[in-house]
């Protein structure tokens, strides 16, 4: 249950922080909310890629910046199918 609690905070914090790379501060929350989610797949599709583990096994540099990754590319996504409506 903590690293639960643990991994949100520290997700919401990445989207935050890639909400602002981003420079679109139209829908904070939302930002934050797909940047955690884009988080949570960055563990499962990016960490084996560059071997590196995710936020829930260590809070390191490298687990940072693969969770941030996770949380600008799914960012990205949600803004090129915002933008064609």
């Amino acid at each position: 249950m903590i690293n639960l609690l643990v991994y949100l905070i520290v997700a919401a914090g990445i989207g935050w922080v890639a909400t602002g790379l981003m420079h679109d501060r139209s829908n904070l929350l939302l930002n934050i909310v797909v940047a955690v989610v884009g988080a949570f797949l960055a563990g499962y599709f990016l960490s084996p890629i560059f071997k590196v583990g995710t936020i829930n096994d260590a809070i390191t540099v490298s687990t940072m910046l693969v969770t941030l990754l996770g949380a600008v590319i799914l960012l990205v996504i949600v803004h090129l199918i915002r933008r064609r409506r």
